[in-house]
C-alpha cells in the first residue's frame, strides 16, 4: 500500500514538473506574453500623446541580439503582428561584431556609438546607403534619447542582419541605430508608408 501511494505522488510530481515545463517553454516561444503589458503601456501612451493606434514598434533590449527581439504590435488585435533581428550600437567596442549581445549599453550622448532607451516617433521616410535605402527618421520623446536626430539615428536594413535568429551568435552592432534585415525592413517599410499618423518606437529593456 505505501509502495503505491509513493508511486502515485511521484506521479503526481512528475506531472507537475511537465506541466511547468511545458508552461515556460510557451511563454519562450511565446513572447506576446511578456510583451504585451508593455503594449498596453504603450497603446495608453499613443492616445494621450496623438500617435498611431493601429500598432506600435517594441523593440525589447533584454533579449539576446541574436533572437527575434524588434515586434510590430497589432493594437487591434492585441498580438504580435511579425517581428525579427533588431541591432544596437557598439559603443566603444568594434562596429559590426557582437561583444555586448546580451548587454548592450546604452547613451544619448554625441558621438557615443550607443543606442538610446525610450519612446520615440517615427518619422519621415528618407533615403539611406545602407540596406533597401531607406530609412526613417526617429525622434526621442524622452530625456534618454532626446538627441536621437541630432545623433542622425534612424531605422533602417542592414544586409549583415540574418532573416532568422542566429542565437547564440549575435546581430553585428552598428553606430546606435535600429537596423533590421532587408526583408525585415521591407515589412516595416509597408507597414509605415500606409499610415498617416506617426507610429510609436518604443526602445526599453
Amino acid at each position: 500500500m505505501k509502495r503505491i501511494l509513493f508511486l502515485i505522488i511521484l506521479t503526481s510530481l512528475f506531472l507537475n514538473f511537465q506541466n511547468q515545463t511545458i508552461n515556460l517553454a510557451f511563454v519562450k516561444e511565446n513572447p506576446s506574453q511578456t510583451i504585451r503589458p508593455k503594449a498596453e503601456q504603450a497603446l495608453d501612451y499613443c492616445k494621450t500623446n496623438h500617435l498611431n493606434t493601429e500598432f506600435c514598434l517594441l523593440l525589447d533590449m533584454h533579449i539576446h541580439s541574436g533572437k527575434n527581439r524588434l515586434f510590430i504590435w497589432d493594437f487591434e488585435k492585441d498580438t504580435i503582428m511579425s517581428q525579427g533581428l533588431c541591432s544596437h550600437g557598439c559603443c566603444g567596442n568594434p562596429w559590426g561584431e557582437d561583444y555586448t549581445a546580451d548587454n548592450p549599453e546604452f547613451s544619448n550622448a554625441h558621438g557615443s556609438h550607443c543606442s538610446s532607451l525610450g519612446k520615440y516617433k517615427i518619422g519621415s521616410c528618407g533615403w539611406s546607403n545602407w540596406g533597401i535605402n531607406v530609412n526613417y527618421h526617429l525622434y526621442g520623446l524622452e530625456a534618454t534619447n532626446n538627441n536621437a536626430n541630432a545623433r542622425q539615428i534612424v531605422l533602417h536594413g542592414w544586409e549583415m542582419l540574418s532573416d532568422t535568429e542566429i542565437y547564440p551568435s549575435g546581430s553585428p552592432e552598428g553606430w546606435g541605430c535600429p537596423a533590421v534585415s532587408n526583408d525585415f525592413m521591407r515589412v516595416l517599410d509597408d507597414k509605415l508608408k500606409g499610415v498617416d499618423t506617426n507610429v510609436l518606437l518604443w526602445i526599453f529593456q
